[in-house]
C-alpha cells in the first residue's frame, strides 16, 4: 500500500507523520535536528517500506536546511508546501482552527495523498547549480545591503556633511564607490573635507582605483567639499562624523563582500553547460546569467512550458474574473530576485528591442509594464533557446516588421 509522508518543520526539532492510500496514520515522530534523527527518519521510512525504487514522497513546509537537503540527496520526491496552504488544508478537517505539530505534519501528507498531482516537487537540481543558488542569493542579498547602508549613509550626510553629496551622488559614481568610501574615512566631518589639499585627494583616488583625470577630479572635490554649508555644532559635527566613519567601515565591508561573491559566482557560472546559451542573450553577463541560472536551475522538466517560467518570474500577468468583473494585473506572488533581475535586464536589451517596447508604449503601457512585457517575451526565447540548445539570435527574436500593404 501507497504510503505518504508529511513532515512539520521547527528549529530544532520535527514531527513526521505516515499516512496510507485510505488517510489512515501508519507511524508517527518526533526527531530531533540533528544526524540521530535523520537516522531516526530514514529507519521510520524503511520499516514503512521505503526503498531505491519505490521512495515514499515526503512534504515539507520549507525547501531550505540540512533536513531538505539531505533528503533531496535520497532522490526521493519532496514537496515544498506553503505554510498558508497547510493551513487552509488543515480547516478541511476542522474548523475549530485547533492546531499541533502533529497534526500539520499529518495535514502535509494528507496533502499529498490526495493533490500531489497538483504540487511540485522540489527540482532536481544538479550539485553546481545548488552551489551556484547559495553564491548567487548571497551575492544578491551583498548588493542589497550595500545600497541599505549606502542609503543610510546619505541620509546622515543631508545632516552633517551636504557637501559629500553634491561631490558624489553624480553620474557614475555614489556613495558606495570607492572614492566616496575613501574621501570619507579620510574626512567625515566638514572641518576634516574642507582642510584636505589637492595633493591629498590625488592620492585618496589614486588608492581608491582612479586611473584617469585624477588631478581634475581631485580640483572639483576639492572645490566642492570647500563650498560653505550649514554646520552642526562642533561637538554634534565631531559625533555625526565618528557615526560616519562607522557607515563606511560597514559599507566597505559589505561592498567588498558583493564584489568577492560576483567573482566566486562567475567562476561557478562558467563552469556550467547553460552559460554559453544564457550570455548570447544581449543584456546578460555572467553575474545576471548566474543570478538567472541560480532560480530557474538546470532541471528541464520544472517547468511544463515558457508559460509556467513566465508565471514563476512574475513577468506574465494574472487574471481575476467574477461575473462581469474582468481584471487583469501583474503578478505579486513570484520569485522576486529573478523578477528583480529581469527588469534590469529588459531595460539593459532596449536597443535591439526598443521596436518591441516602443509598441507596448504606444497601446498604453507605463514604462515598466513595458519592459515587464520585454522581460516575459525574453524569458520565453531562453526558455526555448534551453529546450532546443540553441544560442539567441535577434533576427528570430525580434524580426524587422514587414511593411503594410498599400
Amino acid at each position: 500500500m501507497k504510503i505518504f509522508c508529511g513532515i512539520d518543520w521547527a528549529e530544532d526539532h520535527h514531527d513526521i507523520a505516515l499516512v496510507n492510500e485510505r488517510g489512515d496514520l501508519v507511524a508517527k515522530l518526533r526527531i530531533s535536528d540533528d544526524l540521530a534523527g535523520l537516522e531516526a527518519l530514514q529507519q521510520l521510512l524503511a520499516e514503512a517500506g521505503d526503498g531505491s525504487g519505490d521512495p515514499i514522497p515526503v512534504a515539507i513546509e520549507t525547501s531550505h536546511g540540512l533536513l531538505v537537503s539531505c533528503l533531496r540527496a535520497t532522490d526521493r520526491p519532496d514537496y515544498a508546501s506553503n505554510p498558508m496552504a497547510v493551513a487552509r488544508y488543515r480547516e478541511r478537517r476542522s474548523v475549530a482552527r485547533a492546531k499541533s505539530d502533529h497534526a500539520d505534519a499529518l495535514a502535509l501528507a494528507n496533502i499529498l495523498r490526495t493533490d500531489a498531482d497538483h504540487h511540485r516537487p522540489l527540482p532536481a537540481d544538479s550539485e553546481l547549480i545548488q552551489a551556484l543558488a547559495v553564491l548567487a542569493r548571497a551575492q544578491q542579498d551583498a548588493v542589497w545591503n550595500r545600497q541599505q547602508l549606502a542609503n543610510q549613509l546619505g541620509s546622515l550626510l543631508s545632516e552633517s556633511l551636504p557637501a559629500a553629496l553634491a561631490a558624489f551622488q553624480v553620474k557614475n559614481v555614489g556613495l558606495a564607490h570607492a572614492e566616496a568610501r575613501a574621501v570619507l574615512a579620510a574626512a567625515p566631518t566638514p572641518a576634516a573635507a574642507a582642510a584636505l589639499s589637492k595633493v591629498r585627494l590625488r592620492s585618496i583616488l589614486r588608492k581608491a582605483g582612479r586611473q584617469r583625470r585624477i588631478e581634475t577630479r581631485a580640483e572639483h572635490l576639492a572645490g566642492v567639499l570647500r563650498e560653505p554649508h550649514m554646520r552642526q555644532l562642533p561637538r554634534v559635527e565631531e559625533a555625526l562624523g565618528q557615526q560616519v566613519r562607522a557607515l563606511v567601515l560597514q559599507l566597505d565591508t559589505a561592498a567588498q563582500a558583493a564584489d568577492d561573491l560576483a567573482a566566486a559566482c562567475a567562476e561557478r557560472f562558467t563552469q556550467h553547460e547553460d552559460a554559453e546559451i544564457i550570455t548570447s542573450f544581449p543584456g546578460l553577463g555572467e553575474l545576471t546569467g548566474a543570478r538567472i541560472l541560480a532560480e530557474i536551475g538546470d532541471d528541464r522538466s520544472r517547468f511544463a512550458d515558457g508559460r509556467a517560467l513566465k508565471a514563476y518570474a512574475g513577468s506574465a500577468p494574472i487574471t481575476r474574473a467574477s461575473g462581469k468583473s474582468l481584471i487583469v494585473h501583474h503578478r505579486k506572488v513570484k520569485n522576486q530576485r529573478l523578477a528583480a533581475v529581469g527588469y534590469g535586464w529588459s531595460f539593459a536589451t532596449l536597443s535591439g528591442s526598443r521596436g518591441h517596447y516602443d509598441r507596448r508604449r504606444s497601446i498604453g503601457d507605463r514604462h515598466t509594464a513595458a519592459l515587464r512585457n520585454l522581460f516575459n517575451r525574453l524569458l520565453g526565447q531562453l526558455h526555448h533557446c534551453l529546450i532546443t540548445r540553441q544560442n539567441y539570435d535577434e533576427n528570430t527574436a525580434f524580426p524587422t516588421p514587414l511593411p503594410a500593404p498599400a
